[in-house]
């Protein structure tokens, strides 16, 4: 496996690969992607395990295949789904320090404009004052990365782990030999994968959503893969 840290060196602006409810057809494609894409192409991630969750899947490491859509931001959109690196002044720095001790948390979240949106699977993530980009460590989350409830690379409350993959992209509808890209993924965070590896339901094809019975989930870990 690839792993950049966002924002890290070779990962600006790369691809994106779904596998869940951000698929073409999805609900969350409609909310979040819909008017904000370049391109769309059916892809397969390799190395890689599906399990079921209450509504959405899950992606960890194994020795499998994931199918789902590579996507390309449409021009400018990139950062506004996937974040950008800023670097933070250091009277942001001490401002973020202060409100941090006077909230009690080790973190400092600031938001712009409205919230993102939520669908029926997700709670609206938490109001420090409102908006839509946060600033965590010098680093703005997308909207993908509330989505997912990625909260920065290897935070201990991360549902989901947002890292560099290598994806491929079949050639003429075959499953192997087509062209191979560097994209971000989001695979299910340690203690996600941990569970799912003792009580997790897998999707054997590695497609969501499954062919079962309505119900037949997995392990209640949280909002998964959108």
């Amino acid at each position: 496996m690839t792993t950049t840290a966002p924002g890290g060196p070779g990962a600006a602006e790369l691809p994106f690969f779904v596998y869940g409810t951000l698929l073409p057809g999805e609900p969350n494609h409609d909310l979040f992607l819909r008017g904000r894409t370049a391109g769309e192409r059916p892809a397969v991630l390799p190395r890689a395990l599906l399990y079921d969750g209450p509504g959405y899947p899950y992606a960890i490491e194994g020795h499998g295949r994931v199918h789902g859509t590579l996507i390309v931001a449409a021009p400018g959109i990139h950062g506004e789904l996937l974040g950008r690196v800023r670097k933070v002044p250091p009277a942001r720095r001490r401002l973020a320090r202060t409100l941090a001790a006077l909230s009690g948390s080790p973190r400092y979240i600031q938001y712009r404009g409205d919230p993102p949106p939520c669908d029926r699977t997700h709670q609206t993530p938490p109001s420090p004052p409102s908006g839509r980009t946060t600033l965590l460590c010098g680093h703005a989350l997308g909207l993908l990365d509330h989505l997912e409830e990625f909260l920065g690379p290897g935070h201990p409350r991360n549902l989901y782990e947002r890292v560099v993959r290598e994806v491929e992209l079949p050639a003429g509808g075959a499953s192997d030999g087509g062209e191979s890209v560097r994209a971000w993924v989001y695979l299910a965070a340690a203690a996600v994968t941990r569970s799912l590896r003792t009580g997790g339901v897998r999707i054997p094809e590695g497609r969501w959503p499954r062919s079962s019975p309505p119900g037949d989930g997995g392990p209640d870990l949280g909002d998964g893969e959108r």
